[in-house]
């Protein structure tokens, strides 16, 4: 495996970034214990953090694929979303082979900025975040609008607590693998987090 590479992801991207984790954790939280207002039981605080934080969340999703779609550096959108070319396609199939490849011998592949898989997840991923914060925006301007009683607002809100669920799961996927190649000398989180120029990162330990 190449010893390193680097990683030259914007202010911009890491803004925008840390702010949509910051408002999907408020989000994913906020879910646990807030009460939903029904029939006669209006919601209480923390259910007004959940969709004021959900706004916020949506913004800042828009405002990072302006980012994606318009910066210089960073991963290109055709490795964010490979579906639509046959070459994007293979070279990412062909890269989550050498993944699991690699994982088989319980090591870690070495990062790289460009890789087509890890690319993909991410897209995925943030494809998945924008969808759960349209469908939880869409019924807040439907509550504005007094619309909440239709079919298709009580399909996009049960569709909103699904995606959660899978929102869960890729968060707490994320975060792990962050931590991961933080501790086993892969790229650290400082680096990850940094404004400042490239820089080399180093090998994971075997």
């Amino acid at each position: 495996m190449k010893p390193s590479t680097k990683t030259d992801y914007s202010a911009g991207t890491r803004l925008f970034h840390a702010c949509l984790a910051l408002a999907v954790l408020s989000q994913l939280v906020s879910s646990q214990f807030m009460q939903v207002p029904r029939e006669g039981r209006p919601g209480n605080w923390v259910f007004e953090v959940h969709e004021y934080s959900g706004l916020f969340a949506m913004t800042m999703a828009l405002g990072l694929w302006i980012v994606v779609i318009t910066r210089i550096g960073g991963t290109d959108m055709g490795l964010l979303l490979p579906w639509f070319s046959a070459a994007r396609r293979a070279a990412f199939w062909a890269d989550t082979k050498r993944h699991w490849k690699i994982a088989r011998t319980f090591r870690l592949p070495t990062y790289r900025q460009d890789s087509p898989f890890a690319a993909a997840i991410h897209g995925l991923g943030l494809l998945l975040i924008t969808a759960m914060a349209a469908t939880g925006t869409l019924y807040w301007l439907a509550g504005v609008a007094g619309y909440q009683d239709r079919l298709a607002v009580s399909l996009a809100i049960d569709l909103h607590g699904f995606m959660a669920n899978l929102v869960w799961a890729y968060l707490i996927g994320h975060a792990g693998m962050a931590l991961i190649h933080h501790f086993t000398g892969g790229q650290t989180l400082r680096v990850m987090w940094s404004t400042s120029p490239p820089t080399s990162v180093k090998e994971p330990s075997k």
